[in-house]
């Protein structure tokens, strides 16, 4: 058993095609807008403003309404209009895959029954690090801003998978690093998917394609992106009364994977990828 999408659930299952689920999610990318896009129809903020606010989310740990907000852009009532408008018209896959004759609704149901059930053991409102790891409220703090920014920034639908302690990473399309110094050291990597890298690719360059980037621009994108992650780490452990600091980003070689050194302790937090077979990795190497 694994972490699942319900589209990838009922594949697998053979319930339904990849071609009525690639239908539905092209359905379901027409109907669900984005916070931003919302904002922008219902004139209560132009693009540039909404460009700030893109940026702005990069150095902070906010939700785009909060953060416009905060900002002096949005009113809190328009937020809330704009909350209510984005969940009135939000099409769930389920549903969308019932629009395109994939399921009829008492299929549906059966199968969100049984999927729940599969996905039970998975369903948790925190990060939860494995007994006997030293400082994991640290650690868990750096997995859950990796989350917000991958959603944030990075814009990717993602479910994360429980935090398991390996003493190998496996080989990966690419992986940036990072290290901690101060009151804790360690290694923070994360490792991704050549459609992982892209996605990031995208969002930091503000493109929607990507494809004609030669490598060294595509690898300076991961290492801006765990840059504005791991700032953001260095902000946040102050609430922690920790004092860390952090090195420049590099690109490390994981193409036929990694061993955690002898004396360290390597945390992974795997993430499944809507729409993916392959798998990002949010991997911490621990200074014990």
């Amino acid at each position: 058993m694994a972490v699942k999408f319900f589209g990838q659930f009922l594949v697998e299952r053979g319930v339904i095609s990849r071609d009525v689920l690639l239908s539905a999610i092209a359905l379901q990318d027409s109907v669900n807008k984005s916070f931003g896009a919302i904002v922008q129809e219902l004139g209560f903020m132009n693009s540039t403003d909404i460009d700030k606010v893109n940026l702005a989310q990069r150095s902070t740990d906010m939700r785009f309404g909060d953060l416009a907000v905060q900002m002096g852009l949005l009113t809190a009532d328009q937020m809330q209009q704009v909350l209510k408008t984005q969940s009135e018209n939000h099409l769930y896959i389920g549903k969308a895959i019932v629009k395109v004759g994939g399921l009829n609704d008492d299929e549906l149901q059966h199968y969100l029954a049984e999927f729940k059930a599969d996905q039970s053991e998975y369903v948790t409102g925190r990060v939860a690090i494995p007994a006997g790891v030293a400082h994991a409220e640290l650690w868990e703090m750096m997995a859950d801003l990796t989350y917000k920014m991958l959603t944030r920034v990075a814009r990717l639908n993602y479910r994360p998978a429980p935090c398991e302690v390996v003493s190998r990473l496996e080989e990966v399309h690419i992986a940036a690093a990072m290290d901690f110094t101060g009151d804790i050291r360690c290694r923070y990597i994360i490792a991704a998917s050549q459609e992982v890298q892209e996605q990031v690719a995208k969002a930091m360059l503000c493109q929607e394609i990507v494809s004609h980037e030669p490598k060294e621009v595509l690898d300076d994108t991961l290492m801006e992106f765990i840059n504005v992650v791991c700032g953001n780490i260095v902000a946040k452990s102050v609430q922690l009364g920790m004092s860390l600091d952090i090195l420049p980003p590099e690109i490390i070689d994981c193409s036929s994977g990694m061993e955690i050194p002898d004396g360290y302790t390597g945390l992974h937090f795997p993430i499944c990828i809507a729409d993916s077979s392959q798998e990002a990795a949010v991997s911490i190497i621990v200074y014990p």
